[in-house]
């Protein structure tokens, strides 16, 4: 098992209570309360003292804070083989549809490029809108995405684990062309 999965399955065995302060750390730095950075640190340092393939601090930590906030929502789907659902790729299929709703469908783009654009340390308000939308379609509240069960959740963490890093990280692509990519195609193959 990876290390990034590994501390997925941490995450998804967190009491209420533990989730319940995570949320309240939403947009924080993990320096900023002492509660936030113990509970942190009792789920991200017994991985990273196995390996130093655990995923980086900052990732973690802004991964802990999503999964807090919205993995009741969205749950993490794990692939029986290769990947799960990413997150650009079920977020494509909660686009608005065209026409008649070709001003939504504009402004619901403009904020999944703002995601592509953003840097990884301002990404956390363009990712939580995100997965609110990915919620609402795991709910059934979005026809087009009937089926959705959620979304790949290690597969999230190791793509913003390289979402800034040099080229000597990355898998050949920048991983905003993997992320417009897999959302175009979602888009396309809606039913």
């Amino acid at each position: 098992m990876s290390q990034t999965l590994a501390f997925i399955r941490r995450l998804e065995d967190l009491k209420e209570g533990e989730r319940s302060r995570l949320r309240r750390l939403a947009g924080r730095p993990l320096d900023q309360t002492l509660a936030g950075f113990d509970l942190f640190t009792g789920l991200w340092w017994p991985l990273r003292q196995k390996s130093p393939a655990t995923p980086r601090r900052e990732t973690s930590w802004l991964a802990v804070k999503l999964f807090g906030a919205f993995g009741s929502s969205v749950p993490h789907v794990r692939p029986e083989f290769g990947n799960g659902p990413t997150l650009p790729a079920v977020l494509g299929l909660c686009e608005p549809s065209d026409p008649p709703e070709f001003m939504a469908r504009n402004r619901f783009r403009t904020r999944f490029d703002a995601i592509l654009c953003a840097p990884l340390s301002g990404i956390e308000p363009p990712l939580s809108w995100a997965l609110d939308e990915i919620g609402r379609a795991v709910a059934g509240r979005v026809p087009r995405a009937a089926g959705v069960k959620g979304i790949d959740w290690a597969q999230l963490l190791d793509d913003l684990s390289i979402w800034d890093r040099d080229e000597q990280y990355r898998r050949g692509r920048d991983i905003r062309d993997l992320w417009a990519e897999q959302y175009l195609n979602a888009t396309n193959h809606k039913p």
